[in-house]
């Protein structure tokens, strides 16, 4: 692991991540806080996960090649530089008490759009910067920052939120924005784009650029459709993804109206989760090399949904915290257990494109449960709502143990495969 952090521009990124996810993790657990005591309804939580998700499904099939074909580092700068104006923007709003619900609706769509185009930007990046023997290794402390930033920033929220407020929250996420793209400044200098010499050079010059845009996009598409496990691999992944951003429309909810602990109970069970993430770290490596890959994301993926289950039944907010710390510990290793397989099988100059086909499906999942968690939450019972998401874990379970273990496609088979294509 120390060897990971012996490469400068890789430490810089992480330091980027866990600053920016703080920020993140504070402006979530504030929005959802202040949309839910406004509006005293599940349902709006669910409309909220909607629209962040439609316009992102409308935007990820064509930004996996800008992904592959664009500097990955200025790509992240930027998107950086448009989400701090977006958040200073509505936080000035809540400052002078000119805030509405539509704007912070907004805001959540304007900022879940660059997300989809950060994060598997983000992650190809770290590829592209990481030797293939520390793949484990960097997505450990990839998602122990992530996962641990933003929901330890989520707890903060909790015990902060009634001091600071809404605007506070967002001037603080305004600021960690612009500390991430300082450090995005020194990961290394000048343009670099990974798309192989010979494939930029085997283009034809006749071909016009929406043509080459087209044929890329599906060549994406066609790879990771052409290897099983690596669809299955992609399938767990989606219902992953879903599952996962679904989960902040019950968490709110589960202290308010279950644990009556409010928004202090909110705090402790984003601090659990936030825990639990970022002890996985530590022995997450070792887990995944003890059991592969395979067999780490099929025991992490039925902890997750055992502990989804369960939460709601708990009569103690004690016991509440220790089911999502595990929860939390068990998304880190499942996180970092995809990540890698994903890193070891795809080439860096499609990892853009094949994370994408990934997240689309994942945000359709998420477009279609979102609301669905949020009605059922509101008209029937939470503990139905919660059981939907354990179900969501489960399927991404039985996915993972039926996909087998992944390989690294060589350099002839993927000619092969793009020769097939053609």
């Amino acid at each position: 692991m120390r060897d990971i952090l012996r490469h400068r521009g890789l430490r810089f990124v992480f330091t980027a991540n866990v600053i920016s996810m703080l920020g993140s993790g504070m402006n979530s657990a504030a929005v959802t806080w202040y949309i839910l005591q406004a509006t005293h309804s599940e349902l709006s939580l669910g409309w909220l996960m909607v629209l962040q998700t439609l316009p992102a499904m409308l935007l990820l099939p064509f930004t996996g090649v800008l992904i592959d074909r664009g500097d990955r580092r200025r790509l992240v700068m930027v998107l950086d530089a448009l989400r701090g104006i977006i958040i200073l923007t509505v936080a000035i709003l809540a400052f002078v008490h000119r805030v509405h619900i539509w704007q912070l609706y907004l805001m959540n769509v304007l900022v879940a759009l660059g997300f989809w185009v950060f994060w598997p930007t983000i992650t190809a990046l770290i590829q592209e910067l990481t030797p293939e023997s520390e793949f484990v290794h960097s997505n450990s402390f990839l998602m122990a920052g992530i996962q641990g930033g933003w929901l330890m920033a989520g707890a903060l929220v909790g015990f902060v939120y009634n001091h600071i407020g809404l605007g506070g929250v967002l001037l603080i996420d305004f600021s960690t924005y612009l500390v991430s793209l300082s450090c995005y400044l020194f990961v290394r200098k000048g343009r670099h784009i990974v798309m192989p010499a010979a494939q930029e050079q085997s283009e034809p010059s006749a071909a016009s650029g929406v043509t080459r845009y087209i044929r890329e996009m599906r060549e994406g598409f066609d790879f990771l459709r052409c290897d099983r496990s690596l669809t299955l691999l992609g399938v767990a992944w989606a219902f992953f993804i879903g599952a996962m951003l679904i989960g902040g429309v019950v968490t709110a909810p589960l202290s308010d109206r279950i644990l009556h602990a409010g928004a202090v109970g909110y705090g402790w069970l984003n601090a659990g989760w936030a825990v639990g993430a970022s002890l996985s770290a530590f022995y997450a490596p070792r887990l995944i090399g003890r059991l592969s890959a395979r067999r780490a994301l099929v025991i992490s993926f039925a902890v997750l949904t055992a502990a989804f289950f369960l939460s709601p039944f708990s009569p103690l907010l004690v016991l509440a915290v220790s089911l999502y710390a595990a929860g939390g510990s068990a998304r880190g290793v499942s996180g970092i257990a995809l990540s890698t397989n994903l890193m070891r099988a795809v080439p860096k100059h499609f990892m853009g494109r094949v994370q994408n086909c990934i997240y689309f499906a994942g945000t359709g999942l998420q477009l279609v449960f979102g609301l669905l968690v949020g009605l059922i939450a509101h008209r029937i019972g939470l503990t139905y709502a919660f059981a939907i998401i354990a179900g969501m874990y489960l399927l991404a379970c039985l996915s993972s143990f039926a996909s087998g273990e992944t390989r690294k496609i060589n350099a002839d088979e993927l000619a092969l495969n793009e020769a097939a294509g053609d």
